[in-house]
């Protein structure tokens, strides 16, 4: 999982070392998670400041504007870092908490400066018009993102900006080389080398140093099953795979609606049944006798229904649609109940064929 991922960049340039006849070699690897999350920081921040800068402009359209944005943001982020940098050096006492942000929530820090650029460049009409929280100023953010991102890319700027506020080397590498021979030893076993996941069908990108870390939440690495059933199973479809199809997932007996109410591994079925067959014996019979008193209670509800319109209750009829209609509302009561009757001897008949195939067994 750790094979270096190449690329085309540059080798960094050499720096001068005052009053020394050699000159060293930075590293400049940055952690490849954080400069992704700055690079779209600054996409973000671009596309917003230019949708901004022409809200109300009928002549240009935001993309005709960010060559230009572009420059300036980027000169205001870089004098801001590189500012910090210089009084991280002094140990100034009022941009403490400044730097102390800057190296530590790298992304935060930047979003902030990148958020008052943006103010800086939003119009008058913009401020007052409510428009700035529609949905309509979303979509073409994200419209003018999408066409910055195919001609521009701000990977370079975004791991410079971090470097000039990495004052701990939380996120990039600080190491510099006097030889080129130790400069390239270091930079194939750097913590912060760009590493690619080995993982089939992942393919994600990050430093060596997060490789513990993606190995732990990579949706694609395969595991063992959770449940211990001794199939390996790629993380994303762990959940599933113990919920459906795993043999020691819980199941409850088949006998469960006549009172077993045992539930086991799914592996233990037979075993489970072979070992019960006496107690689900008893259990089916106590559901068939049940049912037998449940039958029986009907029926004499049919015959009480059928005797209940007295000879006083007929008297009180007035003519012989009345006399009608009261048949007909008691033959509906009969059939209603003689549905109920077939129901539950269907029932009765599938515990007696389950009863059966357990007999068999």
């Amino acid at each position: 999982m750790d094979e270096p991922v190449t690329d085309s960049e540059v080798k960094p340039q050499v720096e001068k070392v005052d009053n020394e006849d050699y000159s060293l070699l930075p590293c400049n690897y940055c952690d490849v998670e954080t400069a992704q999350k700055l690079e779209q920081v600054l996409l973000h921040g671009l596309a917003t400041a230019c949708v901004e800068k022409t809200a109300s402009d009928l002549f240009r359209g935001p993309t005709a504007v960010a060559p230009e944005l572009s420059k300036e943001m980027v000169e205001f982020l870089m004098e801001r870092t590189e500012f910090l940098l210089s009084e991280s050096a002094v140990e100034a006492d009022e941009n403490l908490e400044q730097i102390k942000k800057a190296s530590t929530h790298p992304t935060e820090y930047i979003s902030e400066l990148v958020e008052g650029f943006i103010g800086s460049k939003r119009n008058l009409l913009i401020r007052v018009s409510g428009w700035i929280s529609s949905e309509t100023r979303e979509a073409k953010i994200d419209d003018t993102a999408n066409q910055i991102a195919d001609t521009n890319s701000f990977r370079s700027i975004a791991e410079v900006l971090l470097r000039n506020m990495d004052i701990k080397g939380n996120f990039h590498c600080p190491e510099k080389f006097s030889t080129e021979s130790k400069f390239d030893l270091h930079r194939e076993n750097c913590d912060f080398r760009p590493v690619s996941c080995q993982n089939e069908g992942c393919g994600a990108v990050f430093s060596a140093i997060r490789l513990v870390n993606h190995d732990f939440i990579c949706p694609f690495k395969v595991l063992p099953c959770d449940q211990g059933c001794g199939e390996r199973v790629v993380r994303y479809e762990m959940e599933q795979h113990c919920s459906t199809v795993c043999t020691m997932r819980l199941v409850n007996c088949p006998f469960y609606n006549v009172g077993c109410e045992t539930a086991f591994p799914f592996i233990s079925l037979e075993k489970h049944c072979a070992e019960f067959v006496q107690q689900h014996l008893i259990c089916v019979l106590r559901s068939v006798q049940k049912q037998g008193h449940i039958n029986e209670e009907l029926k004499q509800r049919v015959q009480l229904l059928e005797k209940s319109q007295s000879l006083n209750e007929m008297s009180g009829a007035l003519d012989l649609r009345t006399l009608t209609l009261l048949l007909k509302e008691q033959e509906a009561k009969s059939k209603k109940l003689e549905n109920l009757l077939k129901d539950q001897d269907s029932k009765i008949k599938k515990l007696e064929r389950e009863l059966s195939k357990v007999a068999k067994r």
